[in-house]
C-alpha cells in the first residue's frame, strides 16, 4: 500500500511534468516501481535514520515549496502521513492542532480532548499538542 501509493506521488508530482515539458522520460517510469518499493522498505525497516533520510528526501521532491510542510489532515491517514507520524511526527512542527493530531493518530478531535485530559498527549502552553507526545503515543 505504501508502496502503492510512493509510485503514485511521483509519477504524478514527477514525472507527469517532465513528460509534459520533454515529450519522453525514457525509462523512468518503469523505474518508479522499483524506486518506491525500495523506499517503503526503508521507511517500514528498522533503521531509524535511513527511515528519517528517506522521509526527508521525499517530503523535499514531492512537496517542494517556500513555505514550512503542512499537509492537510487527510494526509496523515495515507500510508505515507501513516509512517512519517511515526518515524518523526510533524517535520516541520513542534505542535500541531487537535484535529491534526487526531488524523495522526487515527482518533477523533474529541478523542484528543480525552487523551490531553486523562494525560496521555501533552498539550502545547501555545495551543494544540505536542508532536513529541503524539509520536510517543504512536510508538508505544
Amino acid at each position: 500500500m505504501l508502496a502503492e501509493q510512493l509510485a503514485t506521488i511521483i509519477r504524478v508530482r514527477l514525472l507527469d511534468p517532465l513528460e509534459i515539458l520533454f515529450d519522453d522520460v525514457g525509462d523512468l517510469p518503469d523505474r518508479v516501481d522499483a524506486v518506491a518499493g525500495r523506499m517503503a522498505a526503508t521507511l517500514l525497516g528498522d533503521d531509524e535514520t535511513a527511515a528519517r533520510h528517506t522521509i526527508a528526501r521525499l517530503v523535499g521532491a514531492l512537496y517542494p515549496g517556500d513555505e514550512p510542510f503542512d499537509p492537510p489532515a487527510d494526509w496523515w491517514r495515507t500510508p505515507l502521513g501513516r509512517v512519517v507520524a511515526r518515524r518523526m511526527g510533524h517535520p516541520a512542527a513542534h505542535s500541531v492542532s487537535y484535529s491534526v493530531a487526531g488524523a495522526m493518530l487515527g482518533v477523533t478531535k474529541q478523542g484528543v480532548h480525552d487523551l490531553v485530559r486523562r494525560g496521555k498527549l501533552t498539550k502545547d502552553p501555545e495551543g494544540g499538542v505536542t508532536v513529541a507526545s503524539v509520536r510517543a503515543r504512536l510508538n508505544a
